[in-house]
C-alpha cells in the first residue's frame, strides 16, 4: 500500500483543525498550549505535571515554559504534591477556573460546526478508523 498519500492527509487534516482551533483561542486571550493546559486542569482537583504532559502531549520543556506564564497570570498554583512528595501538583486558581468556565464551553461550541458538516455516521466511522490506526502503531515494536 502507497500510505504516503494518507499520511500528507492526515497531517494537512491536523494542520487545518489546528490552524481553526487556534484562531479562536487567540480570540480568547490564550495560546493553544495554555488552552490546552486550563482545559485539562478544569473540573479536576489538580495533577502532576506528568499528569499534564501525559493528557496534553506536552514535552516536559514546553510544559515548563506554559505553566511559568500561566502562574504569572494568576490562572495556575503549584505546590508540593501531598499524595507524593517528590512531585508537584498543579490547579488552576479561582481565576484561572473562572477562565475554564468562560472559554471550554464556547470553544467547544466554537468547533462543533466543522463536525457536524461531516454527520453523524461518517464522524463515528471517522472516529473508528482513527482509533484502528493509533491501536497498529501503538503495537509496532
Amino acid at each position: 500500500m502507497d500510505f504516503l498519500p494518507l499520511l500528507r492527509e492526515l497531517v494537512r487534516t491536523y494542520q487545518a483543525f489546528d490552524s481553526y482551533s487556534s484562531q479562536h483561542i487567540r480570540t480568547l486571550g490564550l495560546t493553544t498550549s495554555q488552552f490546552d493546559v486550563i482545559a485539562t486542569l478544569g473540573n479536576t482537583p489538580g495533577m502532576s505535571c506528568r499528569e499534564i504532559g501525559e493528557k496534553t502531549l506536552m514535552v516536559k520543556g514546553t510544559l515548563t515554559g506554559v505553566l511559568e506564564r500561566l502562574e504569572k497570570k494568576k490562572l495556575i498554583t503549584r505546590r508540593e504534591n501531598p499524595e507524593d512528595k517528590r512531585s508537584v501538583l498543579v490547579q488552576l486558581t479561582p481565576a484561572g477556573e473562572a477562565l475554564f468556565e468562560r472559554t471550554f464551553q464556547a470553544h467547544l461550541d466554537f468547533l462543533a460546526p466543522a463536525f457536524k458538516a461531516l454527520g453523524q455516521e461518517k464522524g463515528d466511522a471517522l472516529q473508528a478508523q482513527l482509533a484502528e490506526l493509533r491501536r497498529i502503531l501503538e503495537k509496532m515494536p
